[in-house]
């Protein structure tokens, strides 16, 4: 195990490097706990006032997400996470939409999506085709993604921004090429949403799913869909409800239909309390200048970059800001345990994580240009 020495004093947020895992934001535990307070009222006043409460906040946490996508009202709606959304999206194709075409996907897509994939395949009658990693690369490049892309492809999963070098795609490029090749395109935006700007209409994709957790300082389960008012018409989602409805207030069992915007997707009652509990900080989220937390994040990362040369350390990450998402990610040598690394450093108030040997570090709205030095410094001390 490594040790280090352990200041007498140290700041915990300023040398916070998890936002590609859970974004904070400063007042984060005091807004969230004032909010599941207030709901805690709400809900627990013998009184008939609850769903007047907790569903217009529920429309205002979906509204939030509309304005970060520049979507149109009607086309978002919530999940638990990523991959229900992507699910749910996948069921509710026309029938046979997918029989005998293939679904294409990175080799760096996020590994859920996979595997959620892979089990599909066989029932739904689709190849699931994946572009792999070039020999010693670390993330798969944009030209062997559009050579796979062929007219035989029904669906492609663009990751935006991968999870474990955050390399950007040319998204340009590729839904332009989605669109020569008459796919189905969705994006997973997780790593970028919130930091980096996307508009759902430029390029216009046909669907994309997200989760609140990262960049945008939100709690687990507020998962997101948008889908294109092109396609909503035309989806016919397998899990449906007395929410999937125009009036969810109909009780006549035998005459159900489909609202005409994307509320078909709700099903039953929905979920409230991840939505409740995210909205604090996509509140703050929308206070804040947006392309001030960019450069901030830019400046950091940069300077990490800087340091990673200077300590002869593997850079994973595109140099290129506009092919990288918020992270920097650094290949550690074989003689030093990634896990370990982040061990010591957590002893000493720097917040980071590793996958394999890869080191992620993700500088945002709390982390300082002090926090920022005290990591390097860490990280020089760790190679000896």
């Amino acid at each position: 195990m490594l040790a280090m020495g352990k200041p007498a004093e140290f700041a915990m947020s300023e040398a916070y490097f998890l936002y590609h895992s859970i974004g904070q934001y400063p007042g984060k535990a005091r807004d969230l706990a004032a909010a599941m307070a207030e709901l805690a009222v709400v809900w627990g006043t013998a009184d008939d006032g609850q769903w007047a409460y907790v569903l217009p906040k529920r429309q205002r946490f979906i509204d939030r997400w509309r304005a970060i996508l520049n979507a149109a009202p009607g086309t978002m709606t919530t999940f638990e996470n990523v991959t229900s959304a992507f699910h749910g999206l996948l069921l509710s194709l026309p029938k046979g939409h997918l029989r005998g075409r293939l679904v294409l996907v990175g080799a760096d897509c996020f590994p859920s999506n996979h595997f959620l994939l892979a089990g599909m395949a066989e029932a739904h009658g689709f190849t699931l085709k994946t572009v792999p990693l070039r020999q010693g690369a670390a993330f798969v490049e944009d030209e062997d993604f559009l050579e796979a892309w062929t007219p035989e492809v029904g669906l492609a999963l663009l990751t935006w921004v991968s999870s474990t070098t955050s390399h950007r795609i040319a998204l340009r490029q590729m839904v332009a090429r989605g669109r020569q090749m008459g796919s189905l395109i969705g994006v997973d935006i997780t790593q970028g949403a919130g930091l980096i700007p996307f508009d759902v209409g430029s390029p216009e994709v046909d669907f994309a799913v997200s989760t609140s957790l990262k960049w945008m300082c939100g709690t687990p389960g507020a998962g997101v869909l948008y889908l294109s008012p092109r396609l909503i018409g035309a989806c016919r989602p397998e899990l449906r409800g007395w929410f999937s409805q125009p009036d969810p207030f109909n009780w006549d069992i035998t005459k159900f239909g489909y609202a005409r915007d994307i509320r078909r997707f709700d099903n039953g009652t929905p979920g409230v309390m991840a939505a409740l509990a995210s909205l604090p900080a996509l509140d703050w989220h929308a206070g804040q200048d947006i392309s001030g937390l960019l450069a901030h994040n830019r400046a950091l990362s940069a300077r990490i970059i800087v340091a990673v040369d200077e300590l002869g350390l593997t850079l994973l990450t595109p140099r290129d800001p506009e092919k990288r998402g918020g992270s920097v990610m650094v290949q550690m040598p074989d003689r030093l345990p990634a896990a370990a690394v982040v061990g010591a450093f957590r002893g000493l108030g720097i917040t980071t994580d590793a996958r394999g040997q890869t080191l992620r570090l993700s500088p945002g709205a709390v982390t300082t240009e002090a926090g920022t030095e005290r990591l390097i410094e860490a990280l020089r001390k760790v190679l000896g």
